[in-house]
């Protein structure tokens, strides 16, 4: 696969993952959602999720399975946050590695293609839900309001070389023929 068409999410979404609502995951008839924790989910010093994400994972969990996978290895930050959120997890994920991306599919019991990957880092999250056939949706990474004022480095650079390598990441909605289309071969 060409490095423009790993970097290419599915959809990006604007805002954070609270915009990823149950008429989106429906629309793109995901059953199943993997999600990435730091700056996804929660900020990366954040040890708890935050009224409004468990909030969201009530409203979603009515329509989709959901599972966490993180490259983060702290089993009591990580762990502490799903378990208030009652989600599985995976930890030490190391993405764009598709081991724990697996086991999370395995647990979820769903066809590759029925299940998103979700995460704000396309070097990671986006290049290993690619590799393995996912619908990809990019988010705005939660920064803590103590970082918010400074530029986010990382993702700057991954937007630019993205961008340089052929694909686009501007917020908008793909057209969803590409996806069924994509995944039919």
């Amino acid at each position: 696969m060409r490095w423009n068409k790993l970097l290419q999410p599915d959809l990006i979404l604007q805002g954070s993952v609270l915009n990823l609502t149950p008429e989106i995951i429906q629309k793109y008839e995901l059953k199943g959602l993997v999600l990435d924790v730091d700056e996804t989910l929660v900020p990366v010093r954040a040890a708890s999720a935050s009224p409004e994400l468990k909030q969201w994972v009530e409203l979603v969990r009515s329509c989709t399975t959901l599972s966490l996978v993180s490259n983060n290895l702290s089993e009591y930050r990580i762990g502490g946050i799903a378990r208030s959120l009652d989600l599985p997890y995976f930890l030490g994920a190391a993405k764009p590695s598709r081991r724990k991306i697996r086991q999370a599919l395995k647990t979820m019991n769903l066809p590759v293609n029925q299940v998103g990957m979700v995460g704000d880092r396309l070097f990671t999250d986006i290049v290993v839900g690619n590799r393995m056939g996912m619908f990809t949706i990019l988010v705005e990474p939660i920064v803590h309001s103590d970082a918010a004022l400074r530029s986010h480095p990382i993702r700057n650079f991954e937007v630019w070389v993205s961008e340089i390598l052929g694909a686009s990441i501007t917020p908008k909605n793909k057209d969803l023929s590409k996806f069924t289309n994509r995944h039919k071969n």
